[in-house]
């Protein structure tokens, strides 16, 4: 009876208690699927991310300067090519700003067959123009020029020099003024007296006018002349250079020159310049307005130096191909990182690190290498651009926009290199990057 009820008792006993306790503490299959799924990868910080990109290049500094130096020297080609031609346009804007970038010039259209001669009275009348504010003239009065030093014997080559009659107020006007000497007085005007151009003293061997010696000689057709002056260049009339000045007066009486002027210089004021450039041939010239051709010597100065610049595209294409060959560089570099590094990669990734992880670590690198190149670059551009500009007595002028876009172009090089070397690290599997290491 006893042992009937125990056994009883016994078949009562919920047998699921002991085996429900046992197995309640181990997660099902589909739990352990949605915990894994719970989990985000981690997210690097700035800081982080920054000195994993600088790791490969704290460790390979030769190879990192080499690579960059492609980069720098095209940031530094584009830096240079732009700012050089820069100084030298606000050099020029300088110098026609002092010299007068106001200044007309009236001529004969030349290739005639027969010579046209401007009225005697031509520089009067464009005098009366009201918007003018100074008028002066030259002549040629078709005259050989010689001189020969009689002490040493030793003959001057006076060959491309012309003889022009000139107005007391021809510097005033076109900007000149006197490196030796003086330029004509009212009374100088009219004696044999004569200034010569800058390139005239030197092919007649004349240097310096002084007033302890006497004053040289030279002989102009049939007459002696006194040099009393010496002009410095003249960019705005450089005909002048090469040219023995003398008194108008003086050229009627000794060298039979009847008045005609041949070139007019004309100063006007800059908001009424081309009105007065309009009505210049009629005014000078009435009965063949025609013939007559107004020009600015500014702009002509201005295309001068502009044809010097005509390289600066040749110049910024081949920047551009630097760039190309750096980028290919970067390239080139961050490919055998990767394989060098491969036991790096699988060992970041066995700890759990990820593809993305690994990816904009090598992508980090890339970009910062061409940074660096382009920062190198541009301290290079600008300190030769600064010291060419200086050596030439130029305004040192480095455009913005140059160096903004150097540094653009070669960040972005380093974006583009980087890619396949990122994507390329970022799929080796760990295992097989820690094989084969």
């Amino acid at each position: 009876m006893t042992a009937t009820r125990s056994k009883h008792s016994r078949s009562k006993r919920p047998r699921s208690e002991p085996f429900s306790t046992q197995h309640s503490s181990a997660p099902s299959p589909r739990s352990r699927r949605s915990a894994t799924s719970s989990v985000k990868p981690v997210r690097l910080a700035f800081p982080d991310l920054l000195s994993l990109g600088m790791l490969g290049l704290r460790t390979r500094k030769m190879r990192a300067v080499l690579s960059a130096l492609g980069i720098s020297i095209g940031v530094a080609t584009m830096v240079i090519v732009t700012a050089i031609p820069a100084s030298s346009h606000r050099a020029l804007i300088e110098e026609i700003s002092a010299l007068g970038p106001n200044m007309l010039r009236v001529q004969p259209v030349p290739g005639q067959s027969k010579p046209v001669l401007l009225p005697e009275e031509s520089v009067a009348m464009a005098g009366r123009i009201g918007p003018v504010t100074g008028v002066s003239a030259v002549a040629n009065t078709n005259t050989e020029v010689q001189r020969s030093d009689l002490t040493s014997g030793e003959d001057f080559s006076s060959a491309g020099l012309s003889v022009l009659a000139a107005r007391r107020d021809l510097l005033d006007v076109v900007g000149g003024t006197v490196l030796s000497g003086r330029f004509f007085s009212k009374a100088d005007e009219q004696f044999p007296t004569a200034v010569l151009g800058y390139e005239a003293a030197s092919r007649l061997g004349i240097g310096e006018i002084s007033t302890d010696e006497p004053a040289p000689e030279i002989r102009v057709g049939r007459s002696w002349f006194t040099v009393i002056g010496i002009l410095r260049s003249v960019p705005l009339a450089e005909e002048l250079d090469v040219a023995v000045l003398t008194g108008w007066t003086a050229a009627k009486k000794a060298l039979r020159f009847k008045g005609n002027p041949t070139v007019i210089y004309i100063m006007a004021g800059e908001d009424h310049l081309e009105d007065v450039r309009k009505v210049l041939p009629a005014t000078v010239f009435p009965e063949q307005p025609g013939q007559v051709q107004v020009s600015r010597p500014s702009d002509a100065l201005a295309a001068k130096r502009a044809t010097q610049n005509s390289f600066s595209s040749l110049f910024l294409g081949l920047a551009g191909v630097a760039l190309l060959v750096g980028g290919i560089g970067v390239a080139n570099t961050m490919v055998i990182s990767v394989l060098e590094r491969r036991r790096e990669i699988g060992l970041r990734r066995a700890l759990g690190a990820t593809r993305g992880h690994v990816r904009v670590q090598f992508f980090t690198e890339s970009v910062a290498l061409s940074l660096l190149g382009a920062l190198a670059g541009t301290a290079l551009g600008v300190l030769a651009a600064v010291g060419y500009a200086t050596y030439q007595g130029w305004p040192s002028v480095i455009p913005l926009t140059s160096v903004v876009v150097g540094c653009l172009g070669a960040v972005a090089v380093g974006m583009v290199a980087g890619v396949y070397p990122s994507v390329r690290a970022a799929r080796l599997p760990p295992t097989e990057a820690l094989a084969s290491a």
